[in-house]
């Protein structure tokens, strides 16, 4: 009775989630994370920006207003939120941005218990941001970010990283590794969209940027031609960046689809016959373990993707792998699996088969669950 008792009363923690910078929807934050936990008995809140509070799928959600620009949200939506976080006397309060590594020690400092989640190696990220013109405030920037981090590792309960690379910088005791892994269940649960296609589609979701070789794969579009259709979906960096992208040749064989729900990604690629992710060979795509990778895999698909050595050992024999700065060699691999659908039809399934296996989020949220039972 005693030990039923200590479950139940460890299954009613209440937690705090608190993100500045991600969507409230965020495929790990809100459909991984937090789903699971709700789905294990826990009470869980989202402090995130959204348009109002309300509770969607047993997560409360209360709304930060989003900023007028990244001064405002480092400086003015953290602390909101900070207040915010503090009236819901939380036991646990997991946070999932560099900018909020203060807040974390602050509430630290308070008596709270405190977890970071890392989803990006973000010193090696700062080395490649744009916004930042000298590269030497870059790498002080890097520097500076790498020792507040360490800082708090140091004081914080946990720290969780989404890839073993960026588990080497914290300490082994706290740190535990969960990978951002497909939901197999939302995926199967989720119906095709209702498209009559006339060509095959390569498809493309998530960040439209620049060093995600996104110019480079409409530039494939033009040697490919008419004998396929690639989509685009995610949010564009720039709108100058995008510009650039339609005023390419292969711009006529591009439907840009927009920034949509994570049922509806799914919806589009069980329709799809390519998974492309052409990410340039940064520091901080090297050792990364890309989600859309795993979601295409998850729907079947054979992927396209960037000649990275650590992904040609993860993904095998389920990809195709290319040099990400070349169109035409992306067009002319591209255009050989057109026209060999049996070795699409095989390598989109040794993905599948792999994700069932292997990497699915069904299995690596245990890691998360085994997180909030010891604390």
């Amino acid at each position: 009775m005693k030990l039923n008792q200590s479950y139940n009363n460890q299954k009613q923690m209440r937690i705090l989630y608190f993100t500045t910078v991600h969507p409230t929807f965020d495929g790990r934050i809100f459909h991984k994370e937090a789903k699971s936990l709700v789905c294990a008995g826990y009470k869980v809140t989202l402090i995130a920006q959204h348009n109002k509070n309300e509770i969607v799928d047993g997560v409360k959600i209360i709304a930060l207003p989003k900023p007028r620009n990244r001064f405002m949200r480092i400086f003015g939506l953290s602390w909101r939120g900070f207040y915010l976080a503090l009236c819901q006397h939380a036991d646990v309060y997991h946070f999932h941005d560099p900018e909020l590594i203060f807040i974390g020690i602050l509430l630290k400092l308070l008596g709270k218990k405190v977890i970071y989640d890392v989803h990006e190696d973000v010193p090696k990220q700062i080395l490649n941001k744009d916004w930042i013109a000298n590269i030497y405030i870059r790498k002080i920037a890097a520097f500076v970010i790498n020792i507040i981090e360490q800082i708090g590792a140091l004081l914080f309960n946990r720290v969780v990283v989404a890839t073993p690379d960026i588990a080497r910088k914290f300490p082994k005791n706290k740190t535990v590794i969960l990978r951002n892994f497909s939901i197999l269940k939302l995926i199967d649960n989720t119906m095709p969209a209702n498209y009559k296609k006339n060509k095959p589609i390569i498809i493309y979701a998530g960040g439209l940027t620049r060093i995600r070789g996104i110019k480079e794969i409409v530039q494939a579009m033009e040697y490919i031609g008419n004998k396929a259709e690639l989509w685009l979906l995610g949010k564009w960096e720039k709108e100058k960046f995008k510009k650039e992208c339609e005023n390419l040749q292969g711009w006529k064989y591009t439907k840009y689809l927009g920034f949509v729900s994570l049922r509806e990604v799914y919806q589009y690629m069980k329709i799809a016959d390519i998974g492309i992710s052409m990410l340039f060979p940064v520091k901080n795509y090297l050792t990364s373990l890309p989600i859309k990778v795993f979601e295409y895999m998850a729907c079947s698909l054979l992927v396209v993707m960037s000649d990275f050595p650590y992904w040609q050992e993860v993904f095998g024999e389920c990809a195709i792998f290319i040099n990400p700065y070349d169109p035409k060699d992306i067009a002319k691999n591209v255009l050989f699996l057109l026209n060999n659908p049996n070795v699409m039809r095989k390598t989109g399934k040794k993905g599948r088969k792999l994700i069932e296996d292997k990497y699915s989020w069904e299995a690596e949220s245990q890691k998360l669950l085994n997180i909030y039972k010891n604390l």
